[in-house]
């Protein structure tokens, strides 16, 4: 959630409302305050995503061994300072909120495509302007701070209500994110992660206590400000027409040449005007015009009361906060102990994927960086069909006799020509398992010799691994994932070629022995398009396999799964590079000789599988192009040895 150019508004027109604050020091008055109580600052981890993902690149799929350093760096800053850290991840994406998740997604398609065309053009990565996420990072940093020792929870419900609750109800130091709601709740202290200075645990500190002086409000009649000047449950574009009412009402009070400030300015003053009225709530309703749905106010008003809390604005309390409090009741699954495993494992950040498809019978992914001008790699959301289906047959049953009677999920995917509409309708399709689809009460709760065995086995199916399960079981956890991955994109996309496996294979091979700082310094001449494009194609198969990891009980230990531990973006870029420009397998493996068996290994393991399957690995070498003045392979595998030599 948030408020259009509220927080412009805050630094702009009234500095009085924030300034810098140091948390040390905040941490040691709370001590004294409050003897006994670690002072704890609790985290909306979804908006400092972006600020504690600090490698400098992040173009060629994510660089997560830094990524793990830099994650250790910020929450050793807090540690030092006696600050305890509890985070709070989204956990569902509310129905009410779809329209502006939609918009969101098709905007960031629009930004993709420039990027691309930006690769295309200047062979490297653009500068941080342009920058976009890594695929599946909300995923992988749960798994990464609780490798960390650290807390993390999963919400239920919009995480923002549930990060504003745990803060109040547990007399939290405050909340550290970077989102406008904050302002609006009646709860803790809200501090800037965009402002926080990490060595020294400096950053903004805003005060709704002083918005509300400046604005002439209470702080009960915050959420109305903010549902009159638009959020995600209630887009703006339904209220320009009042907007502009109030601003004409209320000109000559509010000249400033910015036009936003103006209106909520203006907004405020009319919320203040009627205040006092016992009317208040019927005189908003009047002034909006008459097709708007006056349902859709009070569910935005009631976004904003927290637990124990009521609203002036709301004559009574019909709050609808409980996401999965209502769905444990008319939940696809009959099965009470199995959804209580689930909700326990989702709150704990463990599946949210099958948990959102079993309660509610929905599946939603955000955007990839995908190159949809290249139509030989179809979409990440079609080539990774088939395996969710998969899953959606453990999570539903597929038939007569299943555990329930729902399997059709909605799937919100993005792909080429899809602009999300409406979700597509998404059949579950039985495994290739003896003795049929195993249900999710069996591999979750069943106890018995084999079941382990069951696990791994069904796992291999969602993949359409059919034939050399046993081999993979074998091996690493990390190896067998990625070859299990290798191999369902082999028969998936029909121009995955032998230089894509070799350098897929090498690249999980060599990263056991590089370092983070190794890996930070690594240097690559160009930047290619199609190796981005696969690198995300294979990250979004990773986040696929923890989802039907979880569905299949944990066959695999989903720490050694986990990117930093199976895949690095510029180690795969560079063999990439290698591979498609003829390199040799002792080339690939330079310095690691002694894998070369392992290589050669593995590479059977899914020639055999694909050969089992109809599928030839064909070679196909292309062009990756090179920078101005390059004119052989030299300038690649000199940049590589140059940064191999710096250790």
């Amino acid at each position: 959630m948030g408020i259009k150019g509220l927080l412009g508004f805050v630094q702009n027109t009234c500095p009085d409302t924030c300034h810098m604050v140091n948390l040390q020091t905040l941490a040691n008055r709370h001590k004294t305050s409050y003897p006994g109580c670690i002072p704890t600052i609790v985290v909306d981890a979804m908006g400092c995503l972006r600020k504690w993902y600090t490698p400098h690149d992040w173009i060629h799929g994510g660089q997560w061994k830094e990524y793990l350093c830099s994650l250790q760096d910020f929450i050793d800053a807090f540690q030092t300072a006696g600050i305890r850290l509890v985070f709070i991840f989204d956990g569902v994406i509310e129905e009410k909120k779809r329209e502006e998740w939609v918009k969101r997604r098709l905007r960031d398609k629009t930004e993709i495509s420039k990027i691309f065309n930006f690769i295309k053009t200047r062979k490297q990565q653009p500068d941080r302007s342009m920058f976009f996420i890594p695929s599946g990072i909300a995923t992988f940093t749960r798994f990464a701070l609780k490798n960390l020792g650290q807390e993390v929870f999963c919400s239920h419900v919009e995480a923002d209500y549930e990060v504003a609750s745990y803060g109040l109800a547990h007399n939290c130091l405050g909340i550290l994110g970077e989102d406008s709601d904050y302002l609006i709740f009646n709860t803790v202290p809200y501090f800037s992660i965009n402002k926080l200075i990490l060595d020294t645990l400096v950053t903004l500190m805003y005060s709704r206590e002083n918005l509300c002086r400046h604005l002439n409000l209470h702080i009960c009649d915050l959420p109305l400000l903010a549902c009159l000047l638009g959020n995600d449950i209630i887009p703006e574009h339904m209220l320009r027409g009042f907007q502009r009412n109030c601003t004409a009402q209320y000109r000559s009070q509010y000249s400033h040449p910015n036009q936003r400030t103006q209106v909520i300015q203006s907004v405020a003053n009319f919320i203040s005007s009627i205040r006092s009225s016992p009317h208040g709530i019927n005189e908003v309703k009047r002034r909006l015009p008459t097709w708007f749905d006056s349902l859709l106010l009070q569910k935005g008003l009631e976004s904003y009361v927290l637990p124990h809390q009521t609203s002036p604005w709301l004559p009574t309390r019909l709050l609808d906060h409980g996401a999965y409090a209502k769905e444990t009741d008319a939940c696809v699954c009959p099965d009470k102990e199995i959804v209580q495993i689930v909700l326990d494992d989702h709150f704990k950040g463990d599946n949210v994927m099958i948990c959102n498809v079993l309660f509610n019978g929905v599946a939603d992914c955000s955007n990839t960086l995908e190159d949809d001008d290249d139509r030989e790699i179809p979409g990440q959301a079609l080539v990774y069909k088939l395996a969710r289906q998969h899953i959606y047959a453990i999570l539903f049953g597929t038939g007569a006799g299943s555990m329930c009677s729902f399997p059709v999920v909605k799937e919100w995917y993005i792909y080429p020509e899809n602009q999300l509409l409406q979700p597509d309708l998404v059949e579950a399709v039985p495994l290739s398992v003896p003795g049929g689809t195993p249900s999710l009460r069996d591999l979750l709760l069943d106890g018995g010799a084999n079941i382990q065995m069951l696990r791994f086995h069904t796992l291999m199916a969602c993949f359409q691994v059919e034939f050399c399960k046993e081999e993979l079981n074998m091996l690493e956890h990390s190896l067998a994932a990625t070859c299990c991955l290798l191999i369902y994109l082999a028969l998936k996309v029909n121009t995955f070629s032998l230089e894509d496996i070799d350098a897929f294979l090498s690249h999980a091979l060599c990263l056991g022995r590089k370092s983070a700082e190794q890996l930070k310094h690594l240097q690559l001449p160009i930047v290619d398009s199609r190796a981005v494009h696969l690198a995300f194609l294979y990250l979004r198969g990773l986040v696929t396999l923890m989802g039907a990891n979880s569905a299949c009980g944990y066959p695999f230990n989903m720490m050694d799964i986990l990117p930093w531990n199976t895949f690095d973006g510029k180690l795969f870029h560079q063999k990439y590079l290698l591979s498609h420009e003829g390199s040799s397998v002792g080339e690939l493996m330079k310095d690691n000789e002694t894998l070369i068996p392992n290589f050669k290994k593995l590479k059977n393991i899914i020639f055999e599988e694909c050969a089992a399957q109809k599928r030839t690995l064909k070679s196909q070498k292309r062009s990756c192009g090179h920078l101005p003045g390059d004119h052989s392979k030299k300038s690649l595998k000199g940049s590589r040895q140059k940064s191999e030599r710096h250790y």
